[in-house]
């Protein structure tokens, strides 16, 4: 029984073809990670805006995201659009799904950092004579950061764990491939494997924002 689970060949076996899975959802995690903090960034000033043209359609964008389930924004792009005349790849439509996603709730986790400064922060800032862009990129922004990167770091293990939802939409990532290995080899060896790297990948990520909590507590 212990065999359907744990079985050493399979898994050799079906090794290079995750590894080829681990690599697409590594260049998914890249291209959603890194527009997703920056997207948010974008988002999460407009949203603090005093400017209200600016702000309220920014939080509109932002709460319609989050709301809005990932896998259902996902079909959506790759299924639905194509009546409309714009079908795309997988790889495209699950990067578009999940940095539209990402990005509300990393504006949401910059948006807190950048309520927790105080005003004097600015005005201080400003009197120095900094230009406003000038006080968010070098004053504002970087305080903001350390102050919520423990929830910066949470939000991007939940990103990796999502790319997992990519399969549904048959884009060849790590649990698409560990699906198919078990397919052909009628095991669950592979999914057990799949699992594990996941396991490897992760927990020294985990780990990490634990360590930046406990810091930022002390």
């Amino acid at each position: 029984m212990i065999e359907m689970f744990f079985n050493l060949d399979i898994m050799r076996q079906s090794l290079p073809l995750l590894m080829q899975g681990l690599v697409m959802t590594l260049k998914l995690c890249v291209v959603v990670i890194g527009l997703g903090l920056v997207g948010g960034l974008f988002l999460s000033l407009a949203a603090t805006s005093p400017r209200r043209w600016l702000r309220w359609p920014a939080m509109a964008v932002i709460d319609l995201m989050r709301a809005l389930p990932p896998l259902v924004l996902l079909i959506f792009i790759y299924s639905g659009l194509p009546f409309a005349g714009l079908e795309m790849p997988a790889f495209a439509a699950v990067a578009i799904a999940f940095l539209l996603n990402n990005s509300a709730y990393y504006a949401e986790v910059y948006r807190a950092g950048l309520e927790s400064l105080p005003k004097g922060q600015w005005e201080a800032a400003r009197a120095t004579g900094l230009s406003m862009p000038q006080t968010l990129t070098h004053v504002i922004i970087p305080q903001a950061v350390r102050n919520v990167l423990p929830d910066l770091l949470s939000n991007t293990v939940e990103v990796v764990k999502l790319t997992s939802l990519a399969s549904v939409v048959s884009l060849a990532e790590l649990l698409y491939q560990a699906n198919m290995a078990r397919s052909v080899t009628y095991n669950s060896s592979p999914l057990v494997l799949a699992a594990a790297i996941y396991l490897v990948l992760l927990w020294p990520c985990v780990r990490l924002v634990t360590r930046f909590q406990r810091k930022l507590s002390i």
